[in-house]
């Protein structure tokens, strides 16, 4: 039962004095007692009734409701036939700790209450019990019915509750996607991800706008990472729903797990054609197999117009967790097989002429929120292939392009095709070690300058390669005299011994800052 079904016709006449906003609050039993700290004996959901002999002056009523907030009890039911009017400090302490505060009448006995929660709770718990028993055979045979839409239509239709399987970047597996925004389901998948990185015990509650939600890990394999495996999200907040309700969440969680399993299992095949079709492009064989591997894995016998190649690579993940990664945060209709202990290459279809790197980070950036400090995921894209012949020539344009996506910083890395015939490319290539001697050599005259004198030289500097050259643009940028931008100019020259009239000495000093 709630609080408000105290207040109902047929209750005993309570009056509500304060917490009209928490009337929906669980109650699941009555304490009655007069000890100034009860705490140790509540265990959450208590109605506790008390005759406040307890209290003897106005701060007694502060200290005894922060008690009562702390042990978790659903309201407080004050007794007028000791003391008379419940004390106004009494409310005041209640409204403030958001404590929904009941006056008992001279007339009503503490027992009356005890017993009407007490029927009523009971009933609730038998009828929570003999509906969990109809609703799991339900769910069972739904599951094998119609999969895991037609459970959770039958959950909606039948309790109004409404739950989402979601992928680890927020997109759905089954429930009504039309009902949760994408800035919500992605919302959910990031607080999901960052309570497992923490070591959070489910469920992981949630508020967005429109009210709580709780999240379960929906995996078998415990050994795997949660940035491969389901969500499962309810609407509400499960660590306020009685235990019969809550393990029908919990059950219906170990539901869409064994789901996952099963369509892994169908991904076996997947799998072997997603290997086989790398190993033919690793080793350059005749483009008609290449065809054939393609027609295998797809329905509409490969008949694409353009292909899109993946590589990407992983660290802070277990031995071949990038994978199902990639599976789940992919589209269904790609190939991804593993690239050693660590990587993974997918091939997919390519809906549109160009398929540009920031629309892959989108895609992947969910999954920040569950890499660990030192994680990473690095993918390099490549430019459509227009024909399954060129998906040799696209696998090696997505090496590169991971590559240069190693370069950078942040946990989810991407570069694309339009890279690639960049300086970026160039730099990406050299060691690095090259690439911090070049960059020491070159701006560390300057960096120990503006640090000695706190001047600015090094930003100056790229001011002026940006403005191209052009001293009025680029004082006007700085908010400095022309003047004074020559005097500084002339200043990085004496300290580097270059010239920056010098077309080669602007490229060099444009390289080094890129590296920095």
């Amino acid at each position: 039962m709630r609080v408000r079904d105290l207040l109902a016709p047929g209750a005993p006449r309570l009056r509500l004095l304060a917490g009209e906003e928490e009337l929906d609050r669980q109650v699941t039993g009555v304490m009655t007692t007069d000890l100034q700290d009860p705490g140790r004996f509540l265990h959450g959901g208590e109605l506790v009734l008390t005759g406040m002999l307890w209290r003897t002056t106005p701060a007694d009523s502060a200290r005894f409701v922060r008690t009562l907030v702390a042990g978790g009890a659903a309201a407080l039911g004050a007794g007028e036939v000791e003391v008379g009017p419940v004390p106004g400090d009494l409310v005041e302490a209640c409204r403030r700790h958001r404590l929904p505060l009941l006056a008992v009448p001279d007339d009503i006995a503490f027992g009356t209450v005890t017993e009407y929660v007490g029927r009523h709770v009971s009933a609730g718990r038998a009828a929570d019990l003999a509906a969990l028993v109809d609703r799991h055979r339900l769910l069972v045979s739904a599951a094998g019915a119609g999969g895991l839409d037609a459970v959770l239509d039958l959950l909606g239709g039948d309790l109004d509750l409404d739950c989402w399987v979601l992928t680890p970047t927020g997109q759905v597996i089954a429930g009504p996607a039309d009902r949760l925004a994408p800035a919500d389901r992605d919302r959910l998948a990031r607080a999901h991800l960052t309570a497992q990185q923490r070591g959070h015990r489910p469920p992981h509650r949630v508020q967005l706008a429109d009210g709580a939600y709780s999240l379960l890990p929906a995996a078998e394999d415990a050994g795997g990472t949660p940035l491969a495996d389901w969500i499962l999200a309810v609407a509400g907040d499960l660590t306020e729903w009685p235990a019969k309700r809550r393990q029908l969440a919990e059950n219906l969680a170990r539901l869409v797990a064994a789901e996952r399993t099963r369509r892994d299992e169908g991904r076996r095949l997947r799998r072997r054609l997603a290997e086989e079709l790398l190993d033919l492009l690793r080793h350059g064989t005749d483009p008609a197999e290449t065809v054939r591997a393609l027609r295998a894995s797809t329905t509409d016998g490969a008949g694409h117009p353009q292909w899109l190649v993946l590589s990407a690579d992983a660290t802070g993940l277990p031995d071949g967790a990038l994978r199902p990664v990639l599976e789940e945060a992919l589209p269904g209709t790609a190939l991804v097989a593993a690239r050693g202990r660590t990587g993974a290459v997918a091939v997919l279809p390519a809906p549109d002429a160009a398929v540009p790197a920031d629309a892959v980070r989108a895609l992947l950036a969910p999954l920040e929120a569950g890499l660990g400090a030192d994680g990473r995921i690095t993918v390099g894209v490549c430019a459509p292939a227009a024909e399954p012949g060129g998906l040799r020539g696209a696998l090696e344009e997505a090496r590169h392009a991971r590559r240069i996506a190693a370069a950078r910083a942040g946990r989810i890395r991407v570069a694309g095709a339009e890279e690639l015939a960049s300086h970026v490319l160039l730099l990406a290539a050299v060691p690095d070690e090259v690439r911090r001697a070049f960059r020491a050599r070159l701006l560390d005259p300057v960096t120990a300058y503006d640090q000695e004198h706190q001047a600015d030289l090094l930003h100056t500097l790229a001011a002026f390669l940006r403005s191209d050259g052009s001293w009025t643009r680029c004082a006007a940028q700085l908010h400095v005299h022309v003047n004074t931008l020559r005097y500084r100019i002339g200043r990085i020259e004496e300290l580097t011994g270059r010239d920056l009239s010098r077309l080669e000495d602007r490229v060099d000093f444009y390289l080094a800052l890129e590296l920095a």
